[in-house]
């Protein structure tokens, strides 16, 4: 709103005059709102909620980004560490906001239900869809309100330029009942079209640039969640299978051999 004031203060001063005193940009600008039409202050009504509302979201789009960068780098540093897959699940309900986390936690669930919590997977096509479905949902999940920007920034210049059309017929209407072509006579028609054309574009510029903006940062979100996928799904591949404990027949020793490798030291194992 404080660029749209200066807007409307800037337009003011080229009316009123070559040399304004500073008093009267704001007299002028409150003097015009309160003979603006009723279609121009419907305008700029809906503009005015429509950028408070893109504003909204994109400020509450730039801390989602924010914290889900944070934790997922946070996230993946310590699986690439960890030896257990429990430790991993109690780091990633720590990670809500990455979509790298909530991938695991789908994931994980699926394992313990075919497995019990151990032991390598008993059908890894049926993770690899829970993974695909999990990521697909964190993706969507980033995406949430991002069409009412793209909305709001395709519509608010057209939203602006109907009031500049409506402005220009009180221009040529004020124009016939005067009966001489004067700038008094014109002036308040031009006024209310030039200032809902430059509502309507100081709404859709900034919803533009964050919209792309945020389309950019989820393809990265969206590249990083398929790497880590295929990541999880590679180790859980890689978890051994126990080995089987040699029988004891009475005072019989097993033979000698070297002791096998623990699961847990060979990959993720809970």
């Amino acid at each position: 709103m404080t660029i749209l004031t200066a807007a409307f203060l800037v337009i003011f001063q080229a009316d009123s005059g070559p040399a304004p005193s500073a008093s009267q940009g704001p007299a002028a600008l409150l003097e015009m709102l309160s003979n603006i039409g009723a279609v121009a202050s419907g305008v700029l009504i809906l503009l005015l909620f429509s950028s408070l509302y893109s504003w909204f979201v994109i400020l509450g789009k730039m801390s989602v980004f924010r914290r889900a960068t944070k934790e997922s780098r946070r996230f993946i540093r310590a699986f690439r560490k960890a030896t257990r897959l429990q430790e991993i699940a109690t780091l990633a309900a720590d990670c809500k906001a990455s979509p790298l986390a909530q991938v695991f936690e789908d994931v994980y669930e699926t394992y313990k239900r075919q497995t019990g919590g151990s032991g390598p997977p008993r059908n890894l096509a049926s993770i690899e869809r829970s993974a695909q479905t999990a990521a697909s949902e964190a993706v969507t999940s980033l995406e949430r309100r991002l069409s009412w920007l793209a909305t709001i920034a395709s519509v608010s210049p057209f939203v602006g330029l109907f009031g500049t059309v409506i402005g220009i017929i009180d221009a040529f209407h004020g124009l016939g009942s005067a009966g001489a072509a004067t700038l008094r006579a014109v002036a308040p028609g031009i006024s209310e079209a030039l200032i809902t054309t430059a509502a309507g574009l100081f709404v859709a510029v900034p919803a533009v640039v964050a919209y792309n903006q945020f389309t950019a940062r989820i393809r990265v979100f969206a590249s990083a969640v398929d790497d880590f996928c295929r990541e999880l799904l590679n180790s859980l591949d890689e978890i051994p299978v126990r080995a089987p404990q040699a029988p004891r027949t009475g005072n019989l020793a097993a033979p000698a051999g070297p002791e096998p490798t623990r699961e847990v030291d060979r990959g993720l194992y809970k």
